[in-house]
């Protein structure tokens, strides 16, 4: 089966190739299909935003459909940056939403944090099925590593002890919100 991933965001598609390589014929991007398409992610949670895009591109193919919303949920902040983990201090600027999920928790104790993950497949004919991940972790004060994208340099994962941006790409995958979406969904089809 041939598998269209609804994203231009170069990280998440090697992320999602990586974990669905053998289990798909042929995956596919967006790019790669001369698909251009960037719904406005108005849900109010993960499941609805990727609801949106998957609906969305499916209407411009005939191919089944892989799209993700994924945010970052801290404790202190009551889930914020959440679906706006993308836009939180300015569109798609990494450097910025770390600068001001930082300058947020400055003063805060609580820094315990969470990344979640849901993913949807949506087929031609209809049907769909989706896969919920989630890696508990806590905000740093200071960036550490120089690998990963996002809020990497910054989550201190628990499960692997050292930030995001500090682990390896294969060591990240293993404990990630991602990859554990990617694994419910897997078992569900």
């Amino acid at each position: 089966m041939k598998l269209l991933i609804a994203s231009n965001n170069k990280h998440k598609i090697e992320e999602i190739k990586a974990s669905l390589s053998n289990k798909f014929q042929e995956i596919t991007t967006l790019q790669e299909e001369g698909i251009v398409c960037d719904p406005e992610e108005i849900g109010k949670n993960f499941y609805e935003n990727a609801l949106i895009k998957a609906r969305a591109v499916q209407k411009l193919t005939n191919i089944p459909v892989l799209a993700d919303d994924t945010g970052l949920c801290v404790d202190a902040l009551g889930g914020a940056p959440g679906v706006h983990s993308a836009r939180y201090a300015s569109d798609h600027d990494s450097a910025a939403n770390r600068r001001k999920l930082l300058q947020e928790l400055a003063c805060r104790k609580n820094r315990k944090a969470h990344f979640e993950t849901v993913v949807v497949l949506l087929f031609p004919d209809g049907k769909l099925i989706d896969g919920i991940g989630r890696v508990d972790g806590r905000i740093l004060k200071e960036e550490k590593g120089e690998n990963g994208f996002g809020y990497d340099s910054i989550f201190y994962c628990d499960e692997l002890g050292k930030t995001f941006a500090e682990a390896t790409a294969e060591e990240k995958l293993s404990v990630s919100h991602r990859g554990r979406a990617l694994q419910d969904l897997i078992s569900k089809i």
